[in-house]
């Protein structure tokens, strides 16, 4: 382990078990996207087309899923998170641009979380109208000082909560689908089928696509395992955690959606007021169901709230401790929080909280600005993995067999990846370099503060690249050509 690794190394006591590490992935990738998925799935497509979309997703997830469980083991000394696997495959800038891409995701999911919340109690309040009101924005605002002061407590602490948080989100989800599959309608779940005598959907091509963003954001998490490889009783749980976690919640968002289809004609899932799960539940059970859904998404949201606070300062902490970060970054309290990390996620929290009192549609805005930045480090890591199969690197003494499964699982992820940011499209791509452009100056900061080389001849390529993305993203904007 290099001397770098070393610095991060969790003390004995705040070590995480399989449970808790599998726990962590369920429970950021269970929050609020399930809620929404039977109207966000019936804007989109019909049974079949959910049945190949989750079947692509699922796949390509999986396969996400194994590259990070096969980086945990022939790579067990890269315990620093995802960002990590970028930085040693592609130098430490592409490691830096990871690193931001997953926090700036986080943000922006987490912002996600409370509009979500300001639309469930909406339903209820007019003052909270679709979650992006005055009113709404302050309550979310005492609730991120409020979560930024349980976190900073101690990240032990938090992670425990999170564990019997996920068992309690989870139940009433499971309530939902079997609910929903007793009161089965064939007749329903037969128009559904195509859903192609209710208007034109485009073709089954354009369902799937329009569909990718959703399942992925959804199952934004896998790597929470990952994020937390420093945390762990045993090294080898991380990539156990995250199969066993991914399995558990595809199961359960297929089910949501199939079951979905089965009670409620497909233009009315597509009319549901978000989050859906309330209104198709309610249309079943009657008034009492508005409320149980609505409890299950404000517990299931603050979990996953929770679980990705943790992960966001985790993944600002980590690179400062091994020099990729300006120092302040790396900084902990008394209870061994990386406090600074978590000010300055609590702060772009509440930044991008205001933002939403001017975005129209703040909810599936903030739903694919989370899902696009994600992407990223999802493709660098992927990237890696195919890297070290094809050179053989940490494959000494391995079977050429599983050198080869493990090669082609790393390609299908890579690929799949790619196909990920096509879906997103260019607006979202643009937006993205738009981040990363003044964030690179963290980067700059960090190189002078060790005396370091800034770019390398290559690094200075990728950063005109994003320099030029984010000036194509001003121009749209002040354009009018990229609307928010």
């Amino acid at each position: 382990m290099s001397s770098d690794s070393a610095t991060t190394e969790a003390p004995a006591a705040a070590k995480m078990s399989l449970p808790t590490l599998t726990a962590m992935v369920v429970g950021g990738m269970v929050g609020a996207g399930v809620f929404s998925l039977p109207a966000r799935f019936g804007v989109a497509t019909g049974i079949l087309g959910s049945l190949i979309a989750w079947a692509i997703a699922g796949a390509g997830m999986l396969m996400l899923a194994f590259v990070f469980q096969s980086l945990a083991i022939r790579k067990p000394e890269l315990d620093s998170g995802v960002f990590i696997y970028a930085k040693t495959g592609f130098g430490d800038y592409a490691g830096f641009n990871s690193a931001i891409g997953f926090w700036a995701s986080s943000i922006a999911g987490n912002t996600f979380y409370w509009v979500f919340i300001g639309a469930t109690i909406g339903a209820f309040f007019d003052g909270f109208g679709d979650g992006d009101t005055v009113l709404a924005v302050a309550l979310s605002t005492v609730g991120v000082w409020l979560f930024h002061y349980l976190i900073a407590r101690g990240v032990r602490d938090a992670a425990v909560i999170n564990r019997i948080v996920t068992i309690f989100k989870v139940l009433p989800i499971l309530v939902f689908i079997v609910v929903l599959f007793i009161s089965f309608d064939a007749g329903v779940f037969a128009d559904n089928w195509v859903a192609t005598g209710y208007g034109d959907l485009g073709n089954l091509d354009e369902q799937i696509r329009n569909t990718m963003l959703i399942t992925t954001f959804v199952f934004i998490g896998i790597e929470g395992a990952s994020v937390y490889s420093r945390y762990a009783k045993k090294r080898e749980d991380v990539g156990k955690a995250t199969v066993l976690g991914f399995l558990s919640v595809l199961s359960i968002f297929a089910l949501v959606t199939l079951s979905s289809y089965s009670v409620v004609p497909q233009p009315e899932l597509a009319a549901t007021r978000q989050p859906s799960m309330v209104g198709v539940f309610e249309s079943v059970v009657g008034d009492w169901g508005e409320v149980f859904i609505s409890i299950a998404v404000i517990v299931s949201v603050l979990g996953a709230y929770l679980a990705w606070t943790l992960m966001a300062a985790e993944v600002m902490y980590v690179p400062a401790r091994s020099d990729d970060m300006p120092a302040f970054l790396g900084q902990e309290n008394r209870n061994g929080t990386p406090i600074t990390a978590l000010v300055v996620t609590s702060l772009g929290v509440q930044a991008l909280l205001a933002l939403t009192l001017f975005v129209n549609d703040a909810l599936n805005f903030m739903l694919d600005l989370a899902t696009s930045l994600a992407i990223l480090p999802y493709l660098l890591a992927a990237a890696y993995a195919l890297k070290l199969g094809l050179t053989g690197e940490a494959y000494e003494g391995v079977p050429a067999g599983v050198r080869r499964k493990e090669t082609i699982v790393a390609g299908i992820a890579t690929a799949y990846t790619f196909f990920l940011f096509d879906a997103a499209g260019l607006k979202f791509v643009l937006l993205m370099t738009l981040i990363l452009a003044p964030a690179s100056l963290l980067y700059i900061k960090a190189r002078s503060e060790r005396g370091r080389r800034i770019f390398s001849p290559t690094e200075i390529a990728l950063f005109g690249a994003i320099l030029i993305g984010a000036a194509l993203a001003v121009f749209g904007l002040w354009s009018g050509r990229i609307s928010l």
